[in-house]
């Protein structure tokens, strides 16, 4: 092998030249896109990281969507980024605008002032509107130039832009003074929203604004079910990644929310191995004695009066008693109805909630949407910041939307409790036949991580309840059915009691305690019975054996005293025959 110059290696027993590879050559990366905070809640994240800075973004949708709103936020917490802006109404006028923003807390005569806001109102009669020549925006650009100036804006706001071009039919003379204005605005530096009314088939009622914007965001306020809901979705933004799902959207006191839990993926929370108790110890004993895993979330199934809210109402008593917070979210009864009722069980959910420790949120489901709902759920929980949260029952909201629409928001709300690590725990009313086959009405089932499941018995003309845990993952837990019972003293889980047709609660687990009983008691009389007569036997063996023992030792006796005497009379013979003889050798002599 030798080595040739710049061409490579040749080799000289093969004769060819194998050729010398570059290296490869590193693409410039190119700058990411700068993005302008909106400080919105939810929508930066929605956008990843706000509004494309320095260019117009169009924000349209039909009337009442929250536009104008969302618009007038933009510059208000921009001031309070130390961004002034200027807004530049084609409707509304400034009174008007300041007057409709005050029920939110938001006080633009003291921005005015302090110089980080500046309303300009643009009077376009269409009537008065005639196109003669060439379109010129120089005045607007002029006086929009000039607020810009004053205050050193680097937020801008041009509301209701129809309004402008209201008296133009001409599409190419739209189209090009569009990118005017557009182009305008880049010149400047600023960043800007434009509202547009939502046109006949297209976003925009020109249906031009969204081709020569860089970024679309389309507002929706839809009716279903005679229940409103709002909307957002990013139809487009140039140089950037977003969300593109629909994201439910919240107007309230504080102004808007835009809930983007879509965005939530598996995997982005570590599962927690900590256990939280249930709130009752024989219930606890069926989770191995340690209770749920922190941030699982728990269902409870059971047809009407089987006890649901009340060991909804020992989780979070639980929870409180370890001085941590707790959400109860109840769209069936009010907050005085549930501490009354779980006063007769024992309970003093009152203390918790004068302490701060609990807070009821109450509310019909039919009085908002799903989307709203959840929006709403995702704002309380964002303040609150709890440990613990109840949904007192889950099933109320089949009644606002369709059963796909409900099973996806349902799954949504539990997977952003879980991604904050907080434990909740959902009742489910399920009809008895549903029960009874062990199949979840709710259709979630497949996303609890542990599901009681609490049943009402008709049993020897008695309705009682009984309890047992379907499943729970990653824990070993009781297989067993038990009695679950509800009085003054609280709740209580009876150990299993099991007769020849199963599982015996009420008055028939009584009455079967009774025969047990009765039966044990008539084993044990047989028993001592046998006993008694054992003993009997026992007693005359041992007198039988006494007797014969006696006898025998009054036999011995006598032997011995017959053995005695002969003995004795054995001895005097002997005595006698020796003197005889000694008799006879002495008269022998």
């Amino acid at each position: 092998m030798t080595l040739t110059p710049r061409t490579g290696w040749a080799d000289e027993k093969r004769g060819c030249t194998v050729a010398k590879r570059k290296p490869p050559q590193r693409r410039p990366v190119p700058d990411p896109l700068t993005k302008c905070p909106t400080g919105v809640r939810g929508l930066d994240e929605v956008t990843l990281g706000g509004l494309p800075q320095g260019r117009p973004t169009l924000v349209c949708g039909g009337a009442g969507c929250g536009k104008t709103l969302l618009g007038m936020e933009f510059l208000v917490r921009g001031a309070e980024m130390a961004e002034p802006g200027v807004f530049m109404a084609f409707e509304e006028s400034a009174a008007e605008l300041t007057a409709n923003v005050a029920s939110l807390g938001w006080d633009l005569r003291t921005l005015q002032k302090q110089g980080k806001l500046v309303i300009e109102v643009v009077r376009v009669d269409p009537a008065e509107t005639e196109v003669s020549g060439e379109y010129d925006l120089e005045g607007l650009f002029l006086r929009l130039g000039l607020a810009i100036d004053q205050v050193g804006a680097k937020r801008v706001v041009l509301d209701a832009l129809e309004e402008l071009f209201a008296g133009f039919s001409d599409h190419g003379v739209l189209r090009a003074e569009l990118w005017r204005l557009f182009r305008w605005l880049k010149d400047r530096g600023v960043t800007a929203i434009i509202t547009a009314e939502q046109g006949d088939g297209a976003l925009t009622r020109h249906g031009l604004e969204e081709y020569v914007s860089d970024c679309v965001i389309f507002l929706d306020h839809r009716v279903a079910r005679q229940v409103a809901t709002r909307r957002l979705r990013v139809v487009k933004y140039r140089g950037s990644l977003h969300g593109t799902n629909e994201f439910p959207f919240l107007i309230d006191e504080h102004g808007i929310t835009v809930l983007p839990v879509t965005t939530v993926q598996l995997g982005g929370h570590v599962a927690s191995m900590e256990r939280v108790s249930t709130g009752n110890d024989e219930l606890d004993d069926m989770f191995g004695g340690k209770g749920y895993f922190r941030g699982s979330s728990v269902l409870v199934s059971g047809s009407s009066g089987s006890g649901k809210t009340s060991l909804a109402a020992y989780f979070a008593d639980a929870t409180c008693r370890r001085q941590e917070k707790c959400l109860y979210f109840a769209f069936e009864e009010s907050e005085s109805q549930i501490v009354r009722n779980m006063l007769s069980i024992g309970l003093n959910l009152g203390q918790w909630t004068a302490r701060g420790l609990l807070r009821f949120h109450t509310s019909r489901p039919a009085a908002h949407g799903l989307e709203e709902h959840l929006a709403m759920v995702y704002k309380v929980v964002a303040e609150e910041q709890p440990s613990a949260v109840v949904i007192d029952p889950i099933t109320s909201f089949l009644a606002v939307g369709s059963v796909e629409e409900y099973k996806a928001m349902i799954t949504r709300l539990l997977d952003l409790l879980r991604s904050r690590q907080i434990t909740s725990l959902s009742t489910s009313l399920a009809s008895t036949g549903a029960v009874s086959v062990e199949v979840s009405e709710t259709g979630i089932s497949s996303i609890i991580d542990s599901w009681l499941m609490v049943r009402s018995l008709e049993l020897a003309g008695e309705r009682n309840r009984s309890l047992y845990i379907l499943k729970s993952r990653g824990m070993a837990h009781s297989n067993q059915v038990r009695e679950f019972l509800i009085s003054e003293k609280g709740i209580r889980l009876v150990e299993p009691y099991v007769g020849e047709g199963g599982v015996l609660t009420g008055s028939a687990r009584l009455q079967q305690e009774a025969r047990d009983r009765a039966a044990g008691l008539l084993a044990r009389q047989e028993l001592e019975t046998e006993t008694l007569g054992l003993e009997r036997k026992r007693e005359a063996l041992e007198a039988r054996i006494a007797a014969m023992r006696a006898e025998f030792d009054a036999e011995a006796i006598e032997v011995a005293d017959t053995i005695k005497r002969g003995t004795q009379r054995a001895v005097r013979a002997t005595g006698e025959r020796k003197d005889m003889a000694t008799s006879r050798g002495i008269s022998g002599e």
